[in-house]
């Protein structure tokens, strides 16, 4: 490794040298020689100022809390649940789980004589204020988990007096290194429970289940019809705009078509074991990766030909619009800051559209994450796990990116370092997925990068995009 990866700002805590990196002639190797040299999925160093999540975030915010149709019930204080409220956009047909949240409100009192009669109560309360809602998912939190609550049982109780499913997830936030441990207990739960608890009649030789997507900004709309326009039929989504009962029928599917590697693949593999059911991992992000999920999933059912039409038929609608953005775009250079797999997503699609990355972070990849990273990244690039803050800016200030893809919680830093930003976590406009989704990505890179706020900026004499600072 060498010594341009070490951060200024890290030199009071040296231990942050193993989860940065910068690309060299030789790709993803470590300096003993080993595969891969970022240190990944581990706790993160005492006083590193993480962005990261909890556990209960990455169950509850992510694979748990898109589901439509259930009563979204944290247990524990009021704190956890407000802020897992509403935070992502994941629509549906219905806005039952963003516009209510439920929460046990958890007191010194309760934690002094437990909660498992209040988390009864709230169950059985909450099911008489909304009859219509099709179940109960029940997320741990540190607190109850602490005093040793015993939800499972309490969730089998209630379960019987509603006569609907009582889901408990223990997902309290300490169980995992990063909100990726959530996403693993909220996959291994809802097929637990739920997963081939109905068995349907019909024809599900053309069914598939889009897995690993949460539908953010109505990225399915992008996709969806696109493989329908193959002539398959589409049974569940895993989580984005699915109810309980698709979720119980996913096991009919012929194929998982899986998005997000990292936190669907758990789902598609026990699916796999139990069932049969054979997955392809996919990127739907940009022309290149859509068209090949196309092609894979067409050829899985012998239907090449129409997907070779659908292509055709999309491209047409939007290539003289993507040439124009390109011209616009070509040259500019970008620092990408996602949760995992929308970093590598991204490298390519970017390219596609002129653009290079030249620097890469994830919240909570995995080595996989990485090694993809370093496989589309170019040379010179740096790649980091799990940054925090000042490492940030650093990065915009040396590394000085035309523009910065990250989430809410990155956005202010950049336009006070004046540089431009999209947010790729919870898309400030979108959809950004699919052929038409990538139009929309290319409308809002150029619109954030030609604002004229910079040219009032460089009028001032102020850093704008693209110039070196001193640091």
């Amino acid at each position: 490794m060498t010594t341009e990866a070490f951060f200024k700002c890290d030199e009071t805590i040296p231990e942050r040298a193993i989860h940065i990196a910068v690309k060299g002639p030789g790709g993803c190797q470590r300096s003993d020689g080993s595969d891969c040299f970022i240190a990944s999925n581990i706790a993160t160093t005492p006083g590193d100022m993480t962005e990261r999540g909890c556990t209960y975030a990455g169950c509850r915010g992510v694979v748990g809390g898109p589901v439509k149709d259930v009563i979204q019930l944290t247990h524990g204080p009021i704190g956890c649940a407000f802020f897992s409220w509403g935070y992502r956009p994941h629509l549906a047909d219905s806005d039952f789980h963003m516009k209510y949240t439920f929460v046990t409100d958890m007191d010194e009192t309760n934690i002094v004589f437990g909660g498992e009669k209040r988390l009864l109560k709230c169950i059985i309360e909450a099911a008489q204020e909304f009859p219509d809602a099709k179940g109960v998912f029940i997320y741990n939190t540190c607190s109850t988990a602490l005093i040793g609550d015993d939800g499972k049982d309490v969730a089998k109780e209630a379960a019987k007096i509603i006569g609907k499913p009582v889901v408990f997830f223990d997902c309290e936030g300490f169980r995992g290194v990063s909100q990726s441990a959530g996403h693993h207990v909220g996959n291994e739960t809802i097929f637990k429970e739920l997963v081939g608890s109905v068995e349907p009649e019909g024809d599900f030789s053309r069914a598939i289940n889009i897995v690993g997507d949460y539908n953010i900004k109505n990225d399915m709309r992008t996709f969806e019809p696109l493989f329908e326009a193959l002539g398959l039929r589409i049974l569940t989504r895993f989580t984005g705009n699915v109810s309980v009962d698709e979720i119980k029928i996913m096991h009919k599917a012929s194929l998982n078509v899986v998005h997000c590697a990292r936190s669907a693949t758990y789902i598609a593999d026990m699916m796999k074991s139990k069932y049969g059911t054979p997955y392809i991992d996919v990127t739907l992000f940009g022309i290149k990766a859509m068209s090949k999920a196309l092609r894979d999933t067409a050829a899985f059912f012998g239907l090449e030909q129409r997907a070779e039409e659908v292509i055709e038929q999309e491209l047409a609608k939007i290539m003289p619009k993507i040439e124009y953005y390109r011209q616009r775009l070509q040259g500019k250079k970008i620092f990408i800051y996602q949760g995992a797999p929308r970093a590598w997503h991204w490298i390519e699609l970017l390219r596609e559209l002129g653009m290079e990355t030249i620097a890469a972070a994830t919240t909570f990849g995995h080595k996989d994450d990485y090694e993809k990273i370093f496989n589309r990244i170019q040379e010179g690039a740096v790649i980091v796990d799990n940054p925090n803050v000042p490492e940030i800016e650093e990065i915009l200030k040396v590394r000085r990116p035309d523009l910065f893809i990250s989430g809410n919680k990155e956005k202010y830093v950049a336009y006070k370092l004046g540089v431009p930003f999209v947010n790729g976590h919870t898309y400030d406009t979108g959809p950004y997925a699919g052929f038409s989704g990538m139009l929309n990505f290319a409308r809002d890179i150029d619109k954030a990068l030609h604002s004229p706020v910079w040219e009032l900026l460089k009028a001032q004499g102020r850093p704008v995009p693209g110039t070196s600072v001193a640091h």
